[in-house]
């Protein structure tokens, strides 16, 4: 009997270009199916014998990793019809449709993957007439043009900005002399998915529970902070790794790089070895990167003096000391500019109040959970000091926001104020405007005004237009100065 049904699905066809195209990953590849969670795609099956729905049963099974599970969320069954149970507490649940266009051995299948999927490398598998057939492997990634997926953005001109769009601008400089560099991120270059994928395969959440890791993938938060642990090299497999100062032996100087991919594919060909070196805005536009191949819309930032509070107590201290008392040295200090990323997601661990717009920093700076990585941050809890929150509110709050204070240290110990400044800190906070190249000031959204803004004057890149709300008048006038750090590190360039 079992001779009667072999081979009774003589093709298949996955309609690559039908399907990325309407998956906006047309651009991404036209062999490898690349699909966005939420969202049907069809296949298209030619049986041995005419298909009768009323008769015959298709049963599929979609799965992630190599011990999928129902409870996961890393394995689904589903047919047509559906009558497949599941146990109550099953997780991403995918479903299936007949299209109206089968014509006798001719049947179109509509496949949706549900909104919540974890993210990673599909197989999906047939079972029909008691014959089982694997259909293809895909990736499936994020989908911000979902409703349902915790990464939608409502706005179609900014999901071009901030997921399709491959050429950006990170500014540098310092606050009176911003000057913008041309960033390409490449994230429809040849494997970037592949790549971006990989990243989260080698991670050590992976490597230590594969089933743990690729279950939480469903979460954008989740993916997003490891993936600003991967891309700097922390004694793993990080993508990047960070020299802050010359003779760079062995790689390239940060100022080297001028795009994302070919830092990317290096890593990949060398078997995701670090590749040298980075710096803050090279971390920060390798990110940006990654997230948007994976489909989360992602930014990236520049804040100019940018305070790095080393003993988390949210300000930068100097100690002065008095006659004849030994110097004491300050962990924290001031950088002229450093560079970071956002992405866009809501925050179910919080409050909707926290959704939208999270900042993540890629560069090692200080550790968090014993890693050096930062964020998801949410910028509206920075803005209103909800520093109890995680994840690493408090150091992004305090590179924005920390107040300056000097002290003088006396023989015994006591020390007294010379000065506070509340203001220097977090200046000309800067991002490029969605449609244009143009430089749009977003200090409003990390910081309240104190007091009377300081006037500053630019050489380039001028502000975006009136049609940003939070936009500020600019003008071609060369300073007549430049502020150094402070602290224990004396340097203008970022970090």
């Amino acid at each position: 009997m079992l001779t009667l049904f072999l081979f009774s699905v003589l093709e298949v066809d996955v309609k690559v270009a039908d399907n990325n195209a309407k998956h906006h990953t047309d651009l991404m590849s036209t062999t490898q199916l690349i699909m966005r969670r939420g969202q049907s795609f069809s296949i298209h099956l030619k049986f041995k014998e005419p298909f009768n729905p009323g008769v015959h049963n298709l049963v599929f099974t979609a799965t992630l990793g190599n011990i999928p599970d129902k409870i996961r969320g890393t394995k689904c069954v589903f047919g047509i019809p559906d009558f497949v149970k599941r146990a109550p507490n099953a997780k991403a649940i995918w479903k299936a449709e007949l299209s109206p266009d089968q014509k006798g051995r001719n049947v179109v299948v509509n496949i949706t993957p549900p909104a919540d999927a974890p993210v990673g490398k599909y197989s999906l598998f047939l079972n029909y007439l008691g014959e089982d057939k694997k259909l293809g492997h895909f990736p499936l990634i994020f989908n911000p043009w979902c409703t349902d997926d915790s990464v939608y953005m409502e706005n179609e001109e900014k999901i071009q900005e901030y997921v399709l769009n491959e050429r950006g601008v990170i500014f540098k400089g310092s606050g009176n002399y911003i000057s913008p560099m041309f960033w390409d991120y490449g994230q429809f270059e040849d494997d970037m998915v592949e790549i971006a994928l990989t990243l989260l395969y080698v991670s050590p959440e992976h490597l230590t529970n594969p089933m743990k890791d690729e279950a939480a993938r469903y979460n954008p938060i989740y993916v997003s902070r490891i993936i600003s642990r991967m891309i700097n090299s922390d004694e793993d497999r990080g993508v990047l790794k960070g020299q802050w100062e010359g003779p760079y032996i062995g790689g390239m100087s940060p100022t080297h790089w001028s795009g994302s991919y070919p830092i990317l594919k290096r890593w990949y060909n060398i078997g995701c070895h670090p590749v040298k070196f980075g710096q803050c805005w090279v971390f920060a536009g390798v990110m940006c990167s990654v997230m948007r191949a994976l489909g989360i819309p992602c930014r990236v930032i520049t804040n100019y003096e940018s305070a790095h509070d080393c003993d988390k107590n949210l300000t930068i201290d100097v100690y002065h000391a008095d006659w004849g008392v030994k110097e004491i040295p300050s962990p924290d200090s001031i950088w002229t500019f450093h560079v970071w990323c956002e992405g866009w997601m809501k925050r179910p661990d919080l409050s909707p109040e926290f959704d939208g717009w999270q900042v993540l920093d890629p560069t090692p700076q200080e550790l968090s959970g014993g890693v050096h990585r930062c964020g998801p941050a949410p910028v509206k809890a920075i803005l209103n000091g909800n520093t109890d929150l995680d994840y690493d509110v408090p150091f992004v709050f305090a590179e924005v926001n920390a107040d300056c204070n000097d002290y003088l240290v006396f023989k015994n110990g006591s020390k007294k104020t010379i000065s506070t400044d509340s203001r220097r800190v977090g200046q000309n906070i800067s991002t490029k405007s969605v449609g244009s190249n143009k430089r749009w000031d977003i200090t409003s959204h990390y910081k309240h005004t104190e007091g009377q803004a300081h006037r500053i004057k630019y050489v380039s890149s001028p502000v975006v237009s009136a049609a940003e709300p939070t936009s500020t008048a600019t003008s071609n006038i060369i300073p007549t100065h430049t502020h150094l750090t402070r602290g224990k590190e004396e340097r203008t360039h970022g970090h």
